[in-house]
């Protein structure tokens, strides 16, 4: 597979790159120390595996993490880092491993092994995009960040720039848009039914018809939501309406 080591420190750059030429399942290894340079051998190679490093000078690898939902082909994540206090941030964004410096041969060939096997089950992009969504996700107001389990979330909707998530134990604000809170949920389980409204599928108690040929979902929690015209046809294949 081809790599793509991000990270500030040429040092550890170069003590990472050793270690993966030790593995045989690595074919070709880029290099770059930033944000801009990773984004350019990104879009000009077919890199299947990306070590990023978090604290990039004055950037931040969540933001190349975050750049990589605009790719059609986005590599598999990994986070190569010397600080462990990011590892729930990481796998809330897809990261499919999370390796501290200074780096060993051993946990480097793990995180590897665990990149191979996806990409080998890889005969849709559905498999690997399955496999590695999250059972929690975090959300930040005011420097306060709460941990909420995927399970219990009910629907989420955007006002005013503000998206709200309704779960089982209340609601939570954070300044995100709908659709980096369902790039992080399976698709099975969580839909869109209005350019502002997502829900989880098991929540749904009632639907409704209403206004224009359209619906109306009363949730588990009596949440009322409307479903717009265009999400119809989804929302009665996935009930098999």
């Amino acid at each position: 597979m081809n790599v793509l080591l991000v990270d500030d420190e040429p040092l550890s750059r170069n003590e990472l790159e050793y270690l993966l030429k030790q593995n045989s399942a690595i074919n070709q290894i880029y290099q770059a120390e930033g944000i801009s340079d990773g984004l350019q051998l990104l879009l000009k190679n077919q890199i299947e595996l990306l070590f990023l490093d978090i604290e990039l000078n004055e950037e931040n690898g969540f933001s190349l993490a975050k750049e990589l939902q605009q790719l059609a082909q986005p590599p598999l994540v990994i986070f190569a880092t010397a600080y462990d206090n990011y590892a729930v941030d990481a796998f809330n964004i897809n990261a499919i491993d999370y390796v501290l410096k200074p780096f060993e041969q051993k946990r480097i060939n793990q995180a590897v092994a665990k990149a191979a096997a996806l990409l080998a089950d890889k005969s849709t992009d559905q498999t690997v995009t399955t496999a590695a969504y999250p059972t929690v996700i975090t959300v930040t107001q005011e420097e306060k960040t709460t941990v909420l389990p995927v399970k219990e979330i009910i629907s989420a909707a955007v006002n005013n720039g503000v998206l709200t998530i309704t779960t089982a134990n209340g609601d939570f604000s954070a300044h995100e848009t709908l659709n980096w809170l369902k790039q992080r949920l399976d698709p099975q389980k969580f839909i869109q039914v209005h350019r502002s409204v997502l829900v989880n599928l098991n929540c749904i108690r009632e639907v409704q018809p209403w206004f224009n040929h359209t619906y109306q979902l009363t949730m588990t929690n009596q949440q009322k939501l409307p479903v717009g015209r265009s999400f119809v046809k989804e929302l009665r294949q996935q009930l098999q309406m």
